[in-house]
């Protein structure tokens, strides 16, 4: 039985280690990405701006509901339903046309972001 838990953990370690890299290379991708979106679309400076702001707020605004939904849903079924969540929405918005849809799915990307990265793990009293 010991082999079957330390299996398990070393997936659950590779799964959060991949998610946090598909996080980070998220970040890493658009902010390289914003002279060509804004090229290619067509938008001002200001529109462009409005991307990563519109982003960031819907990541923060969801940090404590991903937190809670994964206390009261379970850890497990929302790392995976963020992970979901997160690769679809980037779908969307990789094939994005103009500047609105490019932000539509935003809420979407920055709610499987964060549902993406598991909470810490509490310590029993």
């Amino acid at each position: 039985m010991g082999i079957k838990a330390h299996t398990n953990k070393g997936m659950v370690l590779v799964l959060a280690c991949a998610a946090q890299f598909m996080v980070v290379l998220d970040v890493a991708v658009v902010n390289v990405a914003l002279p060509s979106i804004q090229q290619d679309l067509g938008i001002g400076k200001s529109t462009l701006q409005w991307i990563i702001i519109a982003y960031g707020l819907m990541l923060g605004g969801f940090l404590l509901l991903g937190g809670r939904m994964a206390d009261l849903l379970g850890r497990r079924r929302m790392l995976l339903t963020g992970l979901t969540l997160f690769s679809s929405a980037s779908l969307l918005a990789g094939v994005a046309g103009s500047a609105e849809l490019l932000m539509a799915p935003g809420p979407c990307r920055a709610s499987g972001r964060r549902s993406s990265r598991p909470p810490p793990s509490r310590s029993s009293p």
